[in-house]
């Protein structure tokens, strides 16, 4: 690395890789170039042929043709190789989730020892200007103490044949869980950002309710419990449409919806519990006044914009979006929420992490589950960015 040019390794390019190596080709990211790339499907390889190919990421690493490792893989890898390139000197940014259980997060952050490698992960909904609202608002006590929340998050189907796109998707092997580990990281981090971890978790989470190819969980139903007491459900589903993404918290002075463009405060003319206690009518209630508080702005690219900052902080020191040691937080929640589920009972936060080691490894080699794969899919229906939301 020179002082103004960050060169990129990406180990896995078969997906969300390969949209990141086609944005670092077209310069969309200052100061980046990429250098090489790693899979072990030569073809997903193939649409980069102007950089360096491997096929194992341990030769990548050991290159010197890279300064910082893009872990895009399926998520198991994501803590060996991640440890391998912290411990050769790399800078490292690691798609989400960072790895599939806790304690394996734990041996990954204790691999970043030196403060001068850079450490992130791809957090980009943190960009999103109406949940950086809602933090602030949550953070500077607007609501008042927090009664419940509701977050539901049914928008994200799946059909078969995406599960048959990959022998590893939707298997307790292949993935180590279904939509706890796939499609919520963002929405569990990002809970967890605003509001922090709950103390206990229930669950309800169905395996393969809605589709006959995968094993894992395609449904979660979550309730949380705080330590003051406020309580929040999960609801999430692969297999429903139309879908919504509702998002509601009601706290002392009233509640919040949250919208795209803005957040719909029904604040209450004093706290609730103050009413309560001090009112002499039977049947009352406080008086309240709707307000939209406008947002906007936002990065019009989440994924540049996370590249952007990790660059910005290896040649500047700017402060990470999404430093990866918080990404142990979302990790934890989802195996509290399956453990929650699998075994019927209260999980209590912090998680034990061995005691789900050892849960996740008795589900792996119980398994009798033979995942059945598609032909090859046409170019449009592996075009990733339809999964954005």
């Amino acid at each position: 690395m020179n002082d103004e040019t960050v060169r990129f390794g990406i180990v896995g390019v078969g997906g969300m890789g390969g949209h990141h190596g086609k944005s670092l080709l077209e310069n969309k990211v200052s100061n980046a170039s990429l250098a090489a790339v790693c899979d072990i499907d030569p073809a997903a390889m193939d649409r980069f042929p102007t950089v360096r190919h491997f096929d194992k990421s341990e030769d990548l690493i050991r290159s010197g043709l890279v300064d910082a490792v893009f872990i895009a893989t399926p998520h198991f890898p994501h803590a060996t190789i991640g440890i391998d390139a912290l411990e050769q000197g790399l800078h490292v940014l690691v798609e989400k989730p960072l790895t599939v259980q806790k304690a394996d997060c734990e041996k990954f952050i204790a691999a970043h020892r030196n403060p001068r490698q850079v450490f992130a992960i791809m957090f980009q909904f943190r960009l999103l200007p109406h949940l950086i609202a809602l933090r602030e608002m949550v953070r500077k006590g607007e609501l008042g103490r927090l009664r419940r929340i509701n977050w539901v998050l049914t928008n994200w189907f799946r059909s078969e044949a995406y599960y048959a796109s990959n022998t590893w998707r939707a298997t307790w092997e292949g993935e180590g869980g279904g939509m706890l580990v796939n499609q919520l990281p963002h929405d569990l981090d990002l809970f967890q950002w605003i509001f922090g971890l709950p103390a206990r978790v229930r669950a309800l989470c169905p395996l393969g309710k809605y589709h006959d190819n995968i094993e894992v969980e395609d449904e979660v139903n979550a309730i949380f419990e705080f330590a003051d007491g406020a309580t929040a459900t999960l609801v999430a589903c692969t297999g429903e449409c139309p879908g919504i993404d509702t998002r509601e918290i009601v706290g002392e002075w009233g509640r919040v919806v949250l919208h795209p463009d803005h957040l719909q405060f029904t604040r209450n003319a004093m706290p609730i519990t103050e009413f309560s206690r001090t009112t002499e009518q039977l049947y009352g209630k406080p008086e309240t006044t709707e307000i939209a508080i406008p947002v906007s702005g936002g990065a019009a690219d989440g994924h540049v914009a996370i590249i952007q900052n990790f660059v910005d902080a290896i040649l500047h020191g700017t402060p990470l979006i999404a430093p990866a040691e918080e990404g142990i937080r979302g990790v934890e929640l989802a195996n509290a929420i399956i453990l929650a589920s699998e075994e019927d009972r209260t999980v209590e936060l912090p998680l034990d992490s061995a005691a789900f080691a050892k849960f996740l490894q008795k589900k792996i080699a119980s398994s009798k589950f033979k995942k059945k794969k598609s032909a090859p899919l046409p170019a449009i229906a592996q075009d990733i960015t339809a999964s954005f939301h």
